[in-house]
């Protein structure tokens, strides 16, 4: 089976973790939106987009199920999918769900011939970013379930502390010393993945293939560590999407981190108001703040974003796609994408300067910098230019 993830409104209202890549390549669980599906319908999946990610994430031109990006699978959904007949489209609530076509269908084009058919459950659908670090938990859940049902784990050294019996590793994992309590929820080693001594974790918690959790780490429940990626420090219901780096002390709390970031030591980030009241995030859409209805909401990281040792982020703060932060005292709320500075100012940080360090960042992971990843970097500072107006 072939399928088509497309974005809906919510690409835009999910800026600037989607400026980047398309809504289903998001993570959120163990499993990027994209791997869920593909996984559950045994399918290759494509990705319609926007014009300037398509290079990347190409269009399947023989699917016929076009399927909501922005809306996490279960088994009852995918039911009600798989029971679509050409011409038929999934609908809730106004919604989009799913539709089945022609191969080489447009869904922008497409009609239905009769009523749309209504699905009457719930799911989770995001639609912004505090969204994923909001839904972890279930979706880690299903997860854990979806990849270790049927399979056996391998083991762990006898060095740790195992507490319940909701654990499973991968093949290549290691652990020393460390604790691990999954009785409030399930705990998942990657292949290769590895928990240096001195650890505590709680669930949920999935660790991703080929990534750390360094030596004396407190990490609490509601926590995605993504692929290729390294912590320490102190960390609770964060999703870090993967490529990326917290490796050292410092409070990382109800917040997201993308692809290629980096917090240096002893940064925090705080996720409750000092007045207790409700957090407000920079919204792109509105070109303002706006109310997220949530007490707990910490940082929000785009791609290739990061921040110097002892940054300290102010509750609900929006970090943009290559933001560059360093200096004393608290930077603001919003932090534009590709900006250079802190509280003391900001200037522009120019893809010349962006470049040379992107290249010297995928070096290290033996990785290309190639003509594709510039030209989406080229179109994002373009798009994004309007927020840059430093004085």
């Amino acid at each position: 089976m072939t399928i088509n993830l497309f974005d809906d409104g919510a690409w835009n209202s999910l800026r600037p973790l989607t400026f980047t890549r398309p809504v289903a390549d998001l993570r959120l669980g163990i499993l990027t939106i994209a791997e869920k599906w593909s996984k559950y319908l045994n399918a290759d999946a494509g990705f319609k987009t926007q014009a300037y990610l398509s290079t990347k994430y190409p269009l399947n031109q023989e699917a016929e199920l076009y399927i909501n990006g922005s809306i996490c699978p279960d088994v009852q959904l995918v039911e009600a999918i798989l029971g679509l007949k050409t011409g038929d489209v999934l609908m809730k609530d106004g919604i989009t769900i799913a539709g089945k076509f022609e191969p080489a269908g447009d869904i922008a084009l497409f009609h239905p011939a009769g009523a749309p058919i209504a699905y009457e459950a719930d799911f989770i659908k995001i639609n912004y970013p505090e969204d994923i670090f909001k839904f972890n938990d279930v979706e880690l859940r299903k997860d854990f379930q979806l990849l270790t049902t049927g399979r056996t784990s391998a083991s762990l050294s006898a060095t740790n502390t195992l507490i319940g019996d909701q654990i499973f590793v991968e093949q290549g994992a290691s652990a020393e010393c460390s604790t691990f309590n999954s009785k409030n929820g399930p705990i998942y080693l990657g292949r290769n993945a590895q928990v240096w001594e001195g650890s505590n974790i709680r669930g949920s918690f999935a660790l991703c293939h080929d990534s750390q959790v360094k030596m004396g780490a407190k990490i609490y429940g509601q926590t995605t560590i993504g692929p290729f990626s390294r912590v320490g420090g102190e960390i609770n219901n964060a999703v870090i999407w993967g490529y990326s780096s917290k490796g050292h002390e410092g409070y990382l709390g109800n917040s997201v981190l993308g692809q290629w970031c980096n917090i240096g030591a002893d940064s925090n980030n705080s996720n409750l108001k000092n007045n207790y009241a409700e957090v407000r995030l920079w919204d792109y859409q509105k070109e303002s703040f706006r109310r997220t209805g949530l007490q707990f909401c910490g940082l929000i990281m785009a791609d290739h974003a990061k921040c110097a040792i002892n940054t300290m982020f102010n509750t609900g703060t929006v970090a943009g796609v290559s933001a560059n932060i360093f200096g004393a005292g608290f930077p603001r709320n919003f932090i534009p994408d590709f900006s250079w500075g802190g509280s003391h100012g900001y200037e522009v940080y120019t893809l010349k300067k962006m470049f040379e360090t992107a290249t010297k960042v995928f070096e290290r992971r033996n990785l290309p910098f190639d003509a594709t990843e510039k030209e989406i970097l080229q179109q994002v500072f373009e798009l994004t230019a309007v927020n840059r107006n430093f004085k």
